[in-house]
């Protein structure tokens, strides 16, 4: 039987009274008091004054008038309610300017219920006003289902709608939120893109990983995004990984409830999650695990993977082993554990993927080794000791030897700097030459040149990897493989030049093999080998060297007349044998680094750690030598500056080798050899050529010498 309006007036009155009376029927007067003045007031009463198309405002009407479009509402999801059924406490028309939100609760209580205690609820009831609310992600009078393409929840949806409010910069900075830009991010992502460019809707979304409703902060331990519930909730997508990952290292310290136990978002983010296979993934990979393992990260970037990781050497995720190529992703485990991918059944597999062929001895290599851990790696640790050693008396030794020289120098030029700047100018201009170097030792010696700066230019990036400078040499080049590539021909022409003076030195001495012998009985005379290997026209030292050099140091201080020389140095002697050490110290451990399957057929795999020690420290004193004191004995030494070009045009004036080289000129004229060394050509129309080759040689050099000083000091303080 159907009521009367006024019945249903008086019915609801009635009601009310009883809760003044009786508030334990407060509950049941919120379900009966609803439908009751729902029909009581019918929508036509409040589309009166809030119908869209509605223009005039009418006497008492609210200046924040909300006009509801009729078409839209009426295809809501609502269409079929009237508006007091979500707008509760309106008994009269016109009603109060202010009233409370819509509720959702009477139809939806589950959803309010987990609403209510979610962070968004939470900080409502806190009175951020800002905070979503029901209307914020479904809309209002136009709400329409879930499912619908055009609701504003719908899964391709849902990150524009969170990102009103998660990417304003005002409102995170408000409320400090832990994430800006977080739907921005998430679109770039794998996730993001999968969803919105390529329309997969089972790709994850916000709600997939920060719930629905029932969204917590990530510290709440019942919150979606909490550590201990991270692999839960990726594992709803990713089935068969989370398993994996619960009985892996990591996982097994989530269990234990400890924090630090790295999960899913601790290696992929949040929001940035992209592809693993990429080449910026790997890139970061070392980052990731270098929150937990800092020291090992530390070390592994010394080695040639991590070198050429910071240099930005993935082109392609396959180029360079990271952390996980070799301990696993997912399914990292103890070593001591048989399912360890560095176990010792399977670590020969695990270096195979990208060193095919190697042996069990290739898998002693330590790619976390510290050097200065005596402990544990102990020759390792004494070859270190020893190099450092080498680096710091070489350069301490010849340091306070051309710092001398140099202040020697000057006071000789302040003194007296007329006679030697005519001096100077005489020994350059001087029309009698004579032969220094023959044209194949100058050809030999551009090789050197020219392979050497090659090898720093190409090897120095790798040492100092962590300076922006290393970082754009190597982008020069096009990356770090055709720098490799590049070390490697620098290495060849290395060889080449030495195996030539060898072959030069060979061939001198067997045309040389009758002035051994006695001319009467033509025996070998021990004397006459003697005076070939230690005579003033051999490389090799002997004790007139070390007669010199006292000489020398005694001119320096001023207790002794500048010595005069043969026709080699002291120090031109000590540099020629340097390149002999050079070569085989550089050469037999960069040939380790080169081919490490192959050495390690009868060598340890930690002969490749010792390899990189000493391939690295020696590369360092060349360079640091090279560019410092020979540059100065050679070129930079006031009666030389800026440039001698003897090496270029092999000869040396009259001049000069009576102010250098008395001894060798005298003995000359003695032995009446001094007309076969005059030479007489066109030099100067060459000299300009040469010059310009040498400036641009001794320019690299310096160039690159100002960038190791730099990356040295900026290591030092940090």
């Amino acid at each position: 039987m159907r009521l009367a309006a006024t019945e249903k007036m008086h019915f609801a009155r009635w009601w009310l009274s009883l809760v003044l009376f009786f508030p334990s029927l407060a509950s049941g007067a919120e379900l009966i008091a609803s439908p009751v003045i729902a029909k009581l007031l019918p929508n036509s009463e409040c589309l009166d004054c809030h119908e869209a198309e509605f223009k005039p405002r009418k006497k008492g009407q609210p200046a924040e008038w909300i006009g509801i479009p009729l078409a839209p509402y009426a295809a809501s999801v609502h269409g079929k309610l009237n508006c007091v059924d979500c707008h509760q406490g309106i008994s009269e028309t016109p009603h109060a300017s202010k009233l409370p939100p819509a509720q959702c609760a009477s139809c939806h209580e589950k959803a309010a219920g987990q609403y209510a205690k979610s962070i968004h609820g939470i900080s409502h009831q806190m009175g951020a006003s800002d905070a979503a609310s029901c209307a914020s992600c479904h809309g209002t009078h136009a709400m329409v289902p879930v499912k619908q393409a055009d609701s504003p929840v719908f899964k391709l949806n849902l990150t524009k709608t969170c990102s009103t409010c998660h990417d304003n910069a005002k409102l995170t900075q408000a409320y400090r939120m832990g994430k800006t830009d977080a739907a921005s991010h998430y679109l770039d992502s794998i996730h993001g893109r999968a969803l919105v460019k390529m329309g997969l809707v089972v790709a994850p979304s916000c709600n997939d990983c920060h719930g629905v409703h029932d969204i917590k902060r990530s510290i709440d331990k019942d919150s979606h995004s909490n550590h201990a519930n991270i692999a839960k909730s990726c594992g709803k997508c990713h089935l068969g990984i989370e398993e994996t990952y619960n009985a892996s290292v990591h996982g097994q310290l989530l269990v234990k409830g400890d924090k630090l136990g790295p999960v899913c978002t601790d290696c992929h983010s949040a929001h940035d999650i992209e592809k693993p296979a990429t080449a910026h993934f790997k890139e970061l990979s070392d980052q990731s695990c270098g929150k937990c393992h800092q020291d090992r990260l530390e070390h592994y970037r010394e080695t040639y993977h991590g070198k050429a990781m910071a240099l930005g050497q993935p082109n392609k995720a396959a180029d360079v082993a990271a952390c996980y190529d070799c301990h696993g992703h997912h399914d990292v485990f103890p070593v001591t554990d048989p399912r360890s991918r560095l176990s010792k059944a399977k670590i020969v597999g695990t270096c195979a993927q990208c060193h095919a062929g190697v042996n069990q001895q290739f898998t002693t290599y330590q790619p976390h080794a510290d050097p200065l851990d005596k402990i544990n790696y102990p020759v390792l640790n004494k070859v270190f000791l020893f190099m450092t050693a080498l680096l710091i008396g070489t350069f301490g030794f010849f340091g306070l030897h051309t710092a001398f020289w140099l202040f020697r120098s000057i006071y000789l030029y302040l003194t007296d700097s007329k006679t030697f700047r005519e001096a100077v100018i005489k020994s350059q201009a001087d029309d009698v030459q004579y032969t220094r170097f023959n044209p194949f030792e100058r050809f030999l010696h551009m090789l050197v040149v020219t392979s050497f700066l090659l090898l720093v230019i190409t090897g120095m990036p790798l040492k100092f990897y962590y300076t922006d400078w290393a970082r754009f040499i190597f982008s020069l080049f096009g990356g770090v493989g055709v720098a490799r590539s590049l070390h490697h021909f620098g290495a060849i022409i290395t060889f080449a030049y030495f195996v030539l003076h060898l072959g030069e030195l060979a061939t001198s001495l067997w045309s040389r093999r009758q002035a051994v012998r006695d001319p009467i009985t033509g025996r070998m005379q021990l004397s006459r080998c003697w005076a070939i290997l230690f005579g003033p026209d051999s490389m090799v030292p002997s004790l007139q060297d070390w007669r010199d050099f006292v000489a020398h140091q005694k001119w320096f201080f001023g207790k002794g007349p500048r010595p005069q020389f043969d026709r080699w140095t002291y120090w031109e002697r000590f540099d020629y044998f340097a390149v002999f050490w050079g070569v085989f110290m550089i050469g037999v451990s960069g040939m380790i680094l080169w081919f490490p399957k192959f050495f390690t057929l009868f060598l340890p795999g930690w002969a490749i750690n010792i390899a990189g020690v000493i391939h690295s420290d020696e590369a360092l004193l060349a360079a640091g030598f090279i560019f410092t004191f020979h540059f100065f004995n050679t070129h930079f030494r006031i009666e030389k500056f800026p440039m001698d070009t003897v090496i270029f045009s092999g000869r040396i004036s009259h001049t000069e080798m009576l102010h250098e080289r008395k001894r060798w000129y005298d003995r000359l004229v003695a032995a009446g050899r001094l007309a076969d060394y005059a030479i007489k050509d066109e030099w100067q129309g060459r000299k300009k050529v040469a010059q310009a080759v040498g400036f641009l040689l001794l320019g690299a050099g310096l160039g690159l010498l100002a960038l190791i000083v730099y990356a040295m000091i900026s290591r030092l303080g940090h």
